[in-house]
């Protein structure tokens, strides 16, 4: 086997294919396609070897016999220590030299993990944050828990006015004619809320309860159904009933009916959402000083990636997003690309981009990981395994089948490299806002 190295990327392998492996891969070859294969005067499966190729020629073999000297060398191509392999290989061969008497070369061009050179990675700056949280933020959440606890009771009086909610029947006509997806009954509409074609809302304004009355709008030309874009309509409407939000009270007891174990009083309430809010803004703040610091040591590497890779993840990262919409949403993929307004092509390079940033940020890491050489025990290890588990529901044996020690391994440096460049962080002062 010949070896050299294509640049920083690539590596290309030739061997040298004697005559009795081709053989043998010419054999494997035809066992593989007999059983398909119909000659007349034989039965299917059972035409001879010498019959299949004066018919077919043996040229039909060459490709599936090519996999198999291939394969047959590929234990060669990992044994070399030198490279790490990251993707599939161009195959490169003479076709007119291929041959069953006479040796031939084969060549194998496969990507390569790349060298990463490493820039300053520690000390990148960061800039303080305030992590207090405010009485006004408390208040906020306060609000919104009120918000969601409010309740609808009948107005005292019987003429609908904005901010009303009222329960109508509506039918609507096109030219006289109901059409498809215009009639409810009992249904709740806010008035003022927009919710409803323009001009519907504020025709109901004044309307008394039991009142019936002819609606007239016209459909805005984006509507989403084609036959009734633009077009004038006729609602017929009739209020039964008015309601208005009657809003929650913030006292002992209504902490109480939220039921949330160990808060009873609206003092204990807002304990409860400042420390929440504390943890969600230190939460933040650490995936910042995190995301800058990696930024930092990507921004002053040098790497070169193989497109191979980044292809690799940006096709993983398809394939993800696929199963899970449809697994988890029971929609199709070319469903959700239309919700996200988005072409197949703008979605490919959307991903292509991430997949691009991923792959550079994890060689960086990688690397640093490998520079600073960080020790792992088998107690973090042990752990590691133990998070993995927890994290998708498994059993940690299972685990251990599944991921190899190395691989773990590589995991746990890689976190501690992480965490080596959050704890090398240098804080500034907030820089002052840029004047427009």
């Amino acid at each position: 086997m010949k070896f050299e190295k294509l640049g920083t990327n690539y590596a290309k392998f030739t061997f040298t294919i004697e005559p009795e492996l081709f053989n043998k891969g010419l054999d494997h070859a035809f066992d593989k396609v007999k059983g398909d294969v119909e000659v007349k005067g034989f039965r299917k499966g059972h035409v001879p070897r010498e019959i299949y190729e004066s018919r077919f020629g043996v040229e039909s073999l060459y490709e599936e016999a090519l996999n198999y000297v291939i394969s047959a060398n590929y234990e060669k191509v990992f044994a070399e220590e030198s490279v790490i392999i990251v993707g599939e290989p161009k195959v490169d061969v003479d076709i007119s030299k291929v041959s069953r008497e006479k040796t031939f070369e084969v060549s194998l061009t496969f990507p390569i993990k790349p060298e990463v050179v490493l820039g300053e990675y520690i000390n990148a700056k960061v800039a303080k944050r305030n992590l207090v949280v405010s009485d006004e933020e408390i208040d906020a959440e306060i609000n919104r828990l009120l918000a969601q606890n409010n309740s609808l009771v009948p107005k005292e009086g019987d003429t609908l006015e904005n901010g009303d909610v009222s329960v109508i029947d509506f039918e609507g006509f096109l030219d006289g004619v109901p059409f498809e997806g215009g009639k409810a009954e009992n249904h709740e509409l806010e008035i003022g809320s927009g919710m409803f074609i323009p001009g519907f809302e504020e025709q109901m304004v004044g309307m008394k309860v039991g009142e019936e009355k002819d609606i007239n709008v016209t459909f805005p030309e984006e509507y989403h159904a084609e036959d009734l874009k633009g077009k004038e309509v006729v609602f017929k409407v009739k209020l039964h009933e008015i309601k208005v939000e009657e809003k929650a009270e913030l006292n002992d007891a209504f902490v109480e009916n939220l039921n949330k174990e160990g808060i009873k009083t609206v003092a204990a309430l807002k304990e409860d959402i400042e420390n929440r809010l504390r943890n969600n803004k230190e939460k933040s703040e650490k995936n910042r000083i995190i995301g800058t610091a990696v930024k930092f040591a990507v921004d002053n590497a040098k790497v070169d990636i193989p497109i191979e890779m980044i292809n690799y993840e940006a096709e993983n990262m398809i394939k993800y997003t696929e199963d899970t919409v449809k697994n988890q949403y029971g929609i199709e993929f070319e469903m959700y690309l239309q919700l996200m307004g988005m072409t197949l092509e703008q979605y490919k390079k959307e991903m292509h981009n991430q997949a691009q940033d991923k792959v550079l940020t994890s060689l960086v890491i990688e690397a640093i990981a490998a520079k600073e050489n960080f020790t792992v025990t088998d107690e973090e290890v042990d752990a590691k395994y133990e998070e993995i588990a927890n994290s998708y529901n498994m059993e940690k044996a299972d685990v251990e089948k599944q991921l190899s020690k190395d691989i773990v391994i590589r995991e746990v440096q890689f976190g501690k490299a992480v965490d080596h460049l959050e704890a090398n962080v240098l804080e500034v002062e907030e820089e002052p806002e840029k004047t427009k």
